[in-house]
Formats: structure tokens, sequence, C-alpha cells
């Protein structure tokens, strides 16, 4: 056979979803990331991307932000762009499900096509350095005395830190209604405005306050966990009387209308990249626990966390 013949139909068979999982494994990853740099989607889908090239998972990675509205805009972009295409890939978590739940856009998850989860993560409350407050006590206090003198800052509305913001003012017995949670497009204008003292408090995930808590930039008082998170000095919501704790979790949707041999396709190169060494690194280095879940069980596991998220937000006044 000649070899542009060949050529051809080799990628027939591809497109087809005809050729081994082995030969199908995407080269080209085109990576939506459904928010703004700077913030834990972006340092996730970054990080992900380039274990993706150093396991050999895929030959190149490009990335697209497009942050606004808890992801809506970059998961109605990805739904109207990538049908059918076996290489592209979205980062998503938690904060997306709040988003949905909250602004009800017209697209939905259930268009695009779930692979895996990643990680899982817990928030941090921190305070500006140059703060008249320096714990949660003093927070909540204020809190009590004037709910809307307190500003929260944080991800966009339905965000997990947006979520514990409203039960921490339920379980200290202020109308979850009546916060002031001032939501950022971004990580990065998140901590730029907690930085520069424009939020009382601000709340996120603790790899992304890490460098400025470290460098005195920023007073942790508070992490969402159930016990302390490792190897960090700072307490737990539950400690402190307030009965809250909330994780949040990343994972990776493929694009609308992929074959199920394209779809395991992608699962497996994420499944490669996922045990590669500078995976594990990346999740050493940003705290990140080790949270994998794929295929079927990953999307039933999504359904399960848009049902409790929903009835969570409810009981805090959120919707």
């Amino acid at each position: 056979m000649r070899r542009d013949m060949f050529l051809k139909s080799l990628a027939a068979l591809a497109a087809a979803g005809a050729l081994p999982v082995s030969a199908q494994t995407a080269s080209a990853i085109k990576m939506m990331i459904p928010a703004n740099p700077g913030g834990g989607w972006d340092s996730t889908g970054r990080a992900l991307g380039k274990a993706m090239q150093d396991s050999g998972a895929a030959a190149t990675v490009t990335y697209d932000n497009k942050g606004g509205a808890a992801g809506a805009i970059g998961l109605a972009q990805f739904v109207n762009a990538s049908k059918g295409d076996p290489n592209a890939l979205m980062v998503m978590g938690a904060v997306m499900l709040g988003g949905i739940i909250t602004g009800k856009p017209p697209v939905g998850l259930d268009k695009v096509t779930p692979l895996a989860r990643l990680t899982s993560e817990y928030n941090v409350f921190v305070l500006p350095a140059n703060s008249p407050f320096k714990t949660m006590k003093d927070v909540v206090d204020q809190l009590r005395k004037d709910p809307g003198s307190v500003k929260w800052g944080g991800g966009s509305r339905g965000s997990t830190e947006h979520i514990a913001a409203a039960m921490i003012a339920r379980d200290v017995g202020v109308d979850p209604a009546k916060i002031n949670y001032v939501a950022f497009r971004g990580g990065g204008e998140a901590t730029a405005a907690i930085l520069g003292g424009n939020v009382t408090v601000g709340g996120s995930g603790y790899s992304e306050f890490a460098e400025y808590i470290s460098t005195g930039k920023m007073r942790p008082i508070g992490v969402t966990s159930a016990t302390r998170l490792k190897g960090v000095n700072v307490p737990t919501l539950k400690e402190q009387g307030i009965n809250v704790e909330i994780g949040n979790w990343r994972g990776v949707y493929g694009a609308p209308g992929i074959t199920a041999e394209q779809r395991k396709a992608l699962i497996d190169a994420l499944a490669k990249t996922y045990k590669s060494k500078a995976w594990q690194d990346a999740m050493e280095k940003n705290g990140w626990t080790p949270a994998w879940m794929a295929g079927d069980e990953f999307a039933n596991f999504v359904d399960s966390e848009f049902a409790s998220m929903r009835a969570t937000m409810a009981k805090s006044g959120m919707i």
C-alpha cells in the first residue's frame, strides 16, 4: 500500500474509533480552563497539561482560559467549539456545580463527557496581614453585630468558599442571606483584593494562598477540613466551635459527542498521567489530596454531589 493511502486509511480508522486504544491516545490536547489565570482551575489545568507531556500521554498541550460565571462561560464555549473532538479536555470541579445551581445557565454538564476526578482540597479562610481582626472568633463577633460589614472574598457565586461562608453564618446564628459575599472571576483577582485589604476575609484552596501565608502577607484563621491538614498549623472551623466541613474537588470532562472508544482512550491517557512522577510531584507541591475516580463512577459521583450541594445551599439560604 502506498504511504499516502496508508496514512489516509489510518486517519479514517482513528476518526471512526476503530484503532486500538494505544494508537488513539491524543497527541495534541486542547485544554479548556473555564477560569481566569491564577486560580485553582488554572493551576490544575496547567499542571495536568505539563504532566501529560512529561508522561508521554500527550505530545503537545494548548490552553484556553475563559473565566466567568463559575465556569459556565467556558463550559458553553467548550460545548459549542469542541463537539466530537477526541483531543479536547476541560478542567472543572465542585465550584462549577455550585455555579450551575445558583446561575442556572443554559448549558449544563449533561452536554459534556465525564472522564475523571483528580484531586480534592479543603478551603482556608485568611485575613489581610494588616487586618484589625486576628482570629475567626473576631470575624464571627463582627458578623453577629453587623453581617453586612464583613466582606467575604472568594470565587464565583456558588463556589465552595461561598457555600462555607453561608454555612458559617448559619451555624453562628446569622441569616445566611445577609452575608456580604464578593465574588471574583479568578483566583488572581481574589488574591489581589485580599492583599489590598479590599475584603475583610478571603477564602480559597490552601494551595492558592500558601505562599502568602508563609511570607506573612495573609493570616490563616481556619480550614474547612474535619481534621487539621497535614503539615499545616491552622485550626479547623470545628476546633473553633463552628460545625462546618466542606471540601473542594477538581476533575476533567471531555467534549460532547465523542465515542465510547475515544472516551476510554482519554481516561487511559489521564490514568497514565495520574501515575506519573510529574503529576505526583504537582500534587505534593500544591497540597492536593489524591482523589482518582474515572468513567461512570465519576459521572455518578457528580450527580450525587450536585444533589447534596443543592440541598446544602438551600439549607444555608443561598437558593
